[in-house]
């Protein structure tokens, strides 16, 4: 039996639009600036296979094609397409689809306006994702330099309110679901992410032993385990019915056979452990990066460029790590009869 994930499997905490996209295809470099190109025999370029409506561009059944995949969904650019654009893409994709498609049009025009579509428009209820909601979105912050106290409780609800805000933007609206179980999850995921860095920070300004740069080294390590815990505990508030109501199987046909529950405890797990693998780069690498760079003569002779150092490394590490996490499991997986 072939069962489809839930759109959260795929959209980790910080999450999180992995299925938002449901498979969606990519688009090259001119995905945001494309037009019809009505000139004859123009060859099409290697990359762009031949055009499949709801299909991915990269095989996905290797690691490395679903990690493609998912670096083109994240694609930054999608961000800022324009209202007519987008319109142009969808109408692009109404025409292949009723097979009136204007002569010269290319494949990779129409990976393009499926990248388009798929980055903005929600599969399910066909309403536009508000911006800094997307997979696109990205928020950096946890990582500041010396967080006091009221900043580190202040990052990690940001933080968290972000990820709810993506989860719920991006859901699986296949099935009603009750905005109570989003609030369960938001207020579960903020109080262990509050909680456990909080309590760490104590602990380890509270360990005498310690100098003072071993002690902000460690410190700059306490987001990994509150953001890991909080990704897991924001899974289990908010898809904890699936265990016991189960998700919906497929045949190799796509239609739908039943619910199993054997696939949510499958799906659940998988995604428990996207979420537990996603903050890993984005949370290890920079501190071990940044203490590096710190005590380079640039940045010790100029303090003020630290910050914005520092961002655009996490801004590194996220562009790397979210699609690197979210590639770890088919967005098909298969269950046993």
């Amino acid at each position: 039996i072939s069962r489809r994930a839930p759109r959260e499997l795929r959209l980790p905490a910080a999450n999180q639009r992995g299925s938002a996209a449901r498979g969606g295809p990519g688009g090259g470099g001119g995905c945001l600036k494309w037009r019809l190109r009505r000139a004859k025999g123009m060859a099409e370029p290697a990359d762009y296979p031949p055009f499949q409506l709801g299909k991915p561009r990269f095989e996905q059944t290797s690691f490395y094609g679903r990690f493609r995949h998912f670096l083109d969904i994240i694609d930054p650019r999608t961000l800022f397409v324009t209202e007519s654009r987008l319109k142009e893409a969808v109408q692009l994709l109404e025409d292949y689809k009723h097979g009136t498609l204007p002569p010269g049009v290319t494949n990779k025009e129409l990976w393009g306006a499926q990248k388009i579509k798929q980055a903005i428009i929600h599969p399910d209820t066909n309403e536009t994702i508000f911006m800094p909601f997307r997979m696109s979105g990205i928020v950096v912050g946890l990582l500041l330099p010396n967080q006091t106290l009221a900043s580190t409780v202040f990052w990690q609800w940001l933080n968290q309110s972000h990820n709810a805000c993506v989860n719920y933007a991006n859901r699986n609206a296949t099935k009603p679901s009750p905005t109570s179980k989003f609030i369960q999850g938001y207020l579960g995921a903020v109080i262990s992410a509050v909680s456990i860095a909080v309590g760490l920070n104590v602990l380890v300004q509270r360990a005498n032993k310690f100098t003072p740069a071993t002690r902000l080294l460690i410190q700059r390590f306490v987001p990994f385990p509150a953001v890991a815990s909080a990704n897991i505990c924001n899974v289990v508030l908010m898809r904890h019915t699936e265990l016991e109501e189960g998700i919906d199987v497929l045949d190799n046909n796509g239609n739908i056979v039943g619910s199993s529950r054997i696939a949510a405890k499958h799906a659940l797990l998988e995604t428990a452990l996207t979420r537990v693998v996603l903050p890993m780069p984005i949370l290890v690498l920079p501190p071990i990066i940044m203490s590096i760079l710190e005590k380079t003569s640039l940045l010790r002779s100029r303090p003020r460029m630290i910050l914005p150092v520092q961002s655009l490394v996490c801004l590194a590490a996220f562009g790397l790590a979210l699609p690197l996490a979210i590639s770890l499991f088919p967005q098909m997986s298969e269950v046993s009869t």
